[in-house]
């Protein structure tokens, strides 16, 4: 695996960059997540896809997120990577936040030749926004050190129903920074509230009737701690109505797990999707 920065619509993108041979997926994370996020689907795929994993703007290593962030804007840069990288007839995967982004990619390009959507892509609701409006006091915080920091998402994650692993502390060490002696989450909290609010302007019939490509639909059912599933079933009503050539399936992981453990039965589903492109 190698790691690169490319500048797009003024400023810097990184990316991961796994080798492979059966054509390339381009994928992106969540709404507060990096490129780090998609790492068991990076090690599933990798060797037979190249595989692209890009932190967005605000995230991880990349640039600060522009004044006007949105999934259009995120939209905007994803497009142009696809140019520069010289890039065609894309897979693109995206999870929450970056299936609405990469759903809105393939809308914009003809070449795409399939869509892997990990829970996202539907009609937001108050319901999303109050599940996950309360995590995201973090963003904004000071920490003595980095281990406190790690104490706290530790503590958020378990709530959410996530098993501790050595691989979300690697996601937690490298999503913080040290400022003026302290430690704190790169992002910037108003920006992803930004960011979270274009959900809501997000209108999956005007998207999906403009896919051509085959898409496959990753929906999380389980309970995300004492809440229920971030989307239900009735969220994506829009999203299956309007895709031309779309398969859904329903994972008993919760949107947290679908990305933080390695999950059999959607790695099948996802193989499986990709040997019939």
């Amino acid at each position: 695996m190698e790691t690169n920065v490319v500048n797009v619509n003024g400023g810097e993108l990184f990316y991961a960059d796994y080798p492979g041979t059966q054509g390339t997926i381009v994928a992106v994370h969540g709404l507060t997540g990096n490129h780090k996020q998609m790492h068991y689907y990076a090690q599933l795929l990798k060797g037979d896809y190249r595989f692209i994993s890009v932190d967005l703007k605000g995230r991880g290593n990349s640039g600060q997120a522009p004044e006007n962030t949105s999934i259009e804007q995120h939209t905007k840069d994803i497009l142009v990577l696809l140019e520069q990288l010289e890039i065609e007839n894309p897979i693109l995967m995206g999870y929450s936040m970056g299936a609405f982004i990469m759903a809105n990619v393939a809308s914009k390009r003809s070449d795409v030749k399939g869509v892997i959507l990990l829970d996202g892509a539907a009609t937001a609701t108050d319901h999303q926004r109050n599940i996950i409006e309360p995590s995201l006091g973090r963003i904004s915080k000071l920490y003595e050190s980095a281990q406190s920091y790690i104490d706290e998402i530790k503590g958020i994650y378990g709530r959410l129903g996530v098993e501790w692993t050595d691989h979300i502390e690697s996601v937690g060490h490298y999503e913080i920074g040290k400022v003026d002696g302290y430690w704190k989450n790169k992002s910037d909290e108003a920006k992803i509230r930004q960011d979270l609010e274009s959900f809501f302007e997000y209108e999956p019939s005007q998207v999906f009737s403009n896919i051509y490509c085959p898409i496959l639909l990753i929906h999380s059912e389980g309970n995300i701690g004492t809440n229920p599933a971030l989307f239900l079933a009735e969220h994506y009503s829009k999203t299956l109505q309007f895709a031309k050539n779309i398969h859904k399936f329903t994972s008993p992981s919760n949107h947290y797990t679908l990305v933080f453990s390695n999950r059999p039965e959607v790695n099948k589903a996802i193989v499986q999707f990709l040997k019939n492109l």
